[in-house]
């Protein structure tokens, strides 16, 4: 058996008994690719600990950067009150069709703003909106931005929010200080950003699975 057949054989046990897909989840997934979105959405197990990290953080507002088919949205709005709120921002008008469709199914549209374009023009406007602070941030869009999404996500959050990033490992590229590709730069940056910025505690895991080798990075604002 090859070392990725037995991460999937892995995951997939994990899955079975601990996050297993529903009809809306499945339905997303499906429309998704049918739509010709690219699948790189996280998976199930992934999934429920976005759900899990919001649950147990108590969580009453989310801020999602990067929607695609409203996958991991579904998964985090499920942890949200009746009063809750989720602004997922994505960059295309047809990944955020498809995700409105997604998320209407699952029964979570009331809960849940999808807005349209580049998150670094979205992200101003959301500011000026004065919302409360967000309590969990998670960021899985384009990653030659994370070091300013992690930046806009600091000042859209309060003391004891949590912010994930997505997709730090980049196949082990992330250690490679030679690397120029944006998507290594973008993540170094902001890999290096969490671990000096006073106001913020964070880690970084490696992870495997039926995605293959990738990771993860947790922060909590500080005061």
């Amino acid at each position: 058996m090859s070392e990725s057949q037995l991460w999937d054989d892995v995951d997939a046990y994990f899955t079975s008994h601990l996050a297993p897909d529903d009809d809306p989840l499945t339905a997303a997934l499906r429309d998704s690719e049918a739509a010709g979105l690219p699948q790189v959405n996280v998976t199930a197990n992934q999934g429920k600990l976005l759900q899990l990290l919001a649950q147990i953080q108590g969580a009453r507002t989310i801020l999602e950067i990067g929607t695609l088919g409203g996958y991991s949205t579904i998964w985090l709005a499920r942890a949200l009150p009746a009063d809750g709120r989720l602004v997922t921002l994505e960059y295309s008008a047809r990944h955020a069709e498809v995700a409105t469709r997604n998320i209407a199914r699952a029964g979570l549209d009331a809960l849940v703003d999808v807005r349209v374009g580049p998150a670094l023009e979205s992200l101003p406007k959301l500011a000026d909106e004065n919302p409360p602070p967000f309590d969990l941030v998670f960021i899985d869009a384009d990653k030659g931005n994370n070091p300013h999404y992690v930046e806009w996500a600091l000042k859209l959050t309060g003391t004891g929010s949590l912010i994930v990033l997505d997709n730090v490992v980049r196949g082990g590229r992330v250690a490679d200080a030679e690397d120029d590709a944006d998507d290594v730069r973008g993540t170094r940056a902001a890999i290096e950003l969490i671990g000096s910025h006073p106001r913020l505690s964070g880690t970084a895991v490696q992870t495997v699975g039926s995605k293959g080798y990738d990771g993860f990075a947790l922060a909590q604002v500080l005061a």
